[in-house]
């Protein structure tokens, strides 16, 4: 019981700070304006860790690598962390489901990246519906417009309804729930 409450509290606290991490690559890879409180609340929130890295790990193709790295490498203790507490067998496993671990945290960090877009579409139309003049309204609509660009150029709009957001969503679903959950079942049985 006490293991179970220890990985609830874990794996949320992390993953909270790993859609801090994403959101922060996401936006200036999207080249989102940092002036918006939100864009400001996910850099401060993230600093004090990334600003280090970033010494260390120079960018890539207008990538921050120094926060992917670090997004994947709490990933893979996150994983660790939860078998281990879960009473997976590491001493006589060996190093060689070290694989194995760090394919199961990049699996699970693309999902979270799903789930990160997925949020960010919800909010955007939510928010289009409610408040399309919010100053929110600017960085998620310049986050999500790239996503559904595609989308709306295939789809018309039906009677002034934009069906691309419902599109989008259902395609990470199926991202998720088959080629992601796929690769994860093929990682757990390297274990």
């Amino acid at each position: 019981m006490f293991n179970q409450a220890l990985a609830f509290i874990l794996q949320n606290v992390t993953n909270l700070f790993l859609i801090a991490l994403l959101l922060r690559v996401y936006m200036q890879w999207m080249r989102v304006p940092f002036q918006n409180p939100f864009a400001q609340f996910v850099v401060k929130l993230t600093d004090f860790v990334v600003r280090p890295l970033r010494r260390v790990i120079p960018g890539l193709f207008g990538l921050d690598m120094a926060t992917l790295l670090l997004a994947v490498v709490l990933q893979f203790l996150l994983t660790l962390s939860l078998y281990a507490l879960q009473g997976f067998p590491f001493a006589v496993a060996g190093t060689g489901v070290l694989v194995g671990f760090l394919l199961l945290a990049v699996i699970g960090l693309l999902m979270l990246v799903c789930y990160v877009l997925m949020g960010l579409v919800i909010v955007t139309a939510v928010l289009s519906i409610v408040n399309p003049f919010s100053p929110f309204m600017v960085i998620f609509d310049s986050l999500t417009a790239p996503l559904l660009r595609p989308f709306r150029r295939i789809v018309p709009l039906i009677g002034n309804v934009d069906l691309s957001p419902m599109i989008f969503l259902l395609l990470c679903q199926f991202v998720i729930t088959f080629p992601l959950a796929w690769l994860g079942m093929w990682a757990r049985n390297m274990l």
